[in-house]
């Protein structure tokens, strides 16, 4: 029988430094080739949509997460691993807190390799789960002394920060979006705008900026006046960014011939930041495939 699990064990097993050493192997073995990862795929269901990630490590497994774009508050992910060779379900995971701490971990493996080696203060615009998560991973490769957080509703910001505290990170309420980004070092984009939540002129000089809110032409939580702000520019998958519907906000623009794979530089094939002064910004597109490798991975190594 396979291994099934819930919430509360991903909760427990999969630790943000966890998280982020395996998302950092996966993105490794994506850009050799081991890892298979091809873009979303999705069926129209009338009133939503039905959506598959995909991905197989080879001589391993093979395995897929579903989700579902209904709206609906009891909805639930499911992320299934099969093994390679016979096919047999290994583990299932009926969870909606794999895919937030993997979008974290990929945020925090790109902040950990680009971001200054000595950044300790941080700006957040959103207080959503993907907020938290992605503050705690970043949190696991930097020491993080001085967190500014902005969202609209003040009641929810002063919640937000009161939950950060509790997991032993210094957050503090602020009441616009630039006194939240203005001379921080690393800055966080997790809303869910339509219309860009940031003035690019707002962002200091060797700043590391990840954004991993919505990022299609029409609704896009940042514009590609932050790519031209940018000395260096990546992406955890450039094959992802051809595959949205509507498009990809970059796509077809000079902006996105820029974007540099994290894989890549993570391999030692690209340069990342050269200089301390350079500001650096990670466009978070969700590599797929990397929700059934950190479930085969929690799995394999023992859920604590």
């Amino acid at each position: 029988m396979p291994t099934i699990l819930s919430d509360h064990e991903i909760a427990a097993g999969l630790t943000p430094i966890r998280a982020v050493a395996w998302i950092r192997e996966a993105l490794l073995d994506a850009h050799h080739g081991r890892l298979h990862t091809p873009p979303r795929v999705s069926t129209d269901l009338g009133e939503g949509r039905l959506v598959f990630t995909a991905g197989a490590l080879e001589g391993e497994w093979f395995g897929y997460r579903s989700y579902d774009s209904f709206g609906k508050d009891v909805g639930e992910q499911v992320i299934v691993v099969h093994e390679w060779a016979t096919g047999a379900v290994q583990t299932i995971a009926i969870s909606n807190e794999l895919g937030p701490r993997r979008v974290g971990a990929i945020g925090a493996a790109a902040a950990d390799v680009l971001a200054n080696p000595n950044a300790i203060t941080l700006g957040l615009i959103g207080t959503g789960v993907q907020a938290l998560t992605q503050l705690l991973s970043v949190a696991a490769v930097r020491e993080l002394t001085d967190v500014a957080v902005y969202s609209r509703d003040p009641v929810r910001r002063k919640a937000f920060c009161a939950r950060v505290n509790a997991h032993g990170v210094q957050a503090h309420p602020v009441e616009s979006a630039r006194a939240a980004v203005v001379d921080r070092e690393l800055v966080l984009l997790a809303t869910n705008s339509p219309v860009p939540v940031i003035d690019p002129a707002w962002i200091a000089d060797g700043a590391f900026v990840a954004t991993l809110g919505p990022k299609q032409r029409g609704r896009a939580e940042f514009g590609p006046e932050l790519i031209a702000r940018a000395d260096l520019a990546v992406t955890d998958s450039v094959a992802q960014t051809h595959a949205y519907d509507p498009p990809y906000i970059l796509l077809d623009s000079p902006e996105h011939e820029r974007l540099v794979s994290l894989g890549a530089i993570l391999a030692g094939e690209r340069l990342g930041r050269t200089d301390p002064n350079q500001v650096v910004v990670f466009c978070s597109v969700g590599l797929a495939g990397t929700e059934a490798y950190l479930l085969n991975r929690l799995v394999r190594d023992g859920v604590q």
